[in-house]
């Protein structure tokens, strides 16, 4: 199963982890701007695939539809950015179980990622780090003795990693305690995002957690110190909860009232569905709604999406037909035994 429809025992307020390391090869200028130097690198590359390993398959987006290319954005596989401004000369390696995904021409050379679901941050690295030593090998890095691995922005030079975690905080939003949590841990050189990265906004109560310094920490160091932050977000997420839980009746009203109108609906917005999502999940969570799993809300949040919808249906809609045709997919997977 990939692991974007994949739960663990943090998965109520941690919902998936990715490890991303910036790399550019020591034969090749950065900023790749030019089409001949983007395909010169990507040969390189795919000529070493076998050597490299993991499975990873060659992908240029020129060849990808827009839905596809969008699907890809909304598993968080690549970023917005790359999908839109990369158009025509941009590329990935991307295995069949998706939790590998290798940007390639985008700002660095490789943006190597590896993704797990849950909150993983230790067992993904060092997935991450298998995987960069072996390309390593084979392709050999721009690195400076004194500064680490060179990179395209000077934000990511040193180890180039880049750690997130991406959590659900409906709870602090509901107690009005989100922006008091967020800012405390921005004091600790923690980015906070939205969903789909850098100058996105939150959906749906989610926010990615990921560090700012890249230099003078070792990745260990790095993940070690987003894993004490985030830790102290799901606690703090937890705690909130047990405060709304205390009022049973207009909790639980609220959770019903989203599940009642994703079961009835004819048509339904993708932002609309983002909200009532966050609050089954929510009660799904607390063990509230018992009428759900943990597979379907994943389900629900992955096929929901625009472009993840019409991948699931197999055709092309206008915006109004989506609406219809996400209730009815709603419907699907709340029926499924």
């Amino acid at each position: 199963m990939n692991w974007y429809l994949q739960s663990s025992e943090s998965s109520d307020v941690a919902k998936s982890t990715r490890i991303r390391f910036s790399r550019n090869l020591h034969d090749f200028k950065f900023n790749l701007n030019q089409k001949e130097d983007i395909e010169k690198l990507e040969n390189k590359i795919k000529e070493s695939l076998y050597a490299i390993g993991y499975g990873l398959k060659f992908l240029k987006l020129k060849d990808m539809d827009d839905i596809t290319k969008m699907s890809l954005v909304e598993k968080n596989l690549i970023s917005p950015d790359f999908a839109l401004n990369k158009n025509e000369i941009g590329s990935i390696l991307i295995n069949d179980e998706e939790n590998l995904c290798i940007m390639i021409g985008n700002e660095d050379h490789l943006e190597i990622q590896v993704f797990n679901g849950g909150f993983d941050l230790e067992n993904t690295l060092n997935l991450a780090i298998e995987i960069d030593q072996k390309i390593e090998e084979v392709l050999g890095y721009a690195i400076h003795k004194k500064y680490g691995y060179l990179t395209a922005c000077p934000n990511n030079v040193g180890t180039g990693l880049r750690a997130s975690v991406m959590v659900h905080l409906p709870a602090l939003a509901k107690t009005k305690n989100t922006k008091k949590v967020l800012e405390a841990i921005n004091s600790f050189g923690i980015n906070i995002r939205g969903v789909y990265g850098e100058n996105t906004e939150s959906t749906g109560d989610m926010y990615q957690i990921s560090n700012k310094q890249t230099l003078g920490m070792t990745e260990k160091e790095i993940v070690q110190n987003l894993k004490v932050i985030v830790d102290k977000i799901i606690k703090q997420e937890r705690q909130a909860r047990k405060i709304l839980a205390k009022d049973d009746i207009a909790l639980e009203d609220l959770i019903y009232r989203s599940y009642g109108i994703l079961s009835n609906c004819k048509k339904i917005s993708s932002e609309e569905t983002r909200s009532l999502l966050s609050n089954i999940k929510l009660g799904t969570d607390l063990g509230i709604l018992k009428e759900l799993t943990d597979l379907k809300i994943q389900k629900l949040y992955l096929y929901t999406k625009p472009a993840n919808l019409q991948k699931f249906l197999g055709e092309q809609y206008e915006a109004l037909e989506r609406d219809i045709k996400r209730a009815e997919v709603v419907k699907q997977i709340l029926e499924e035994k």
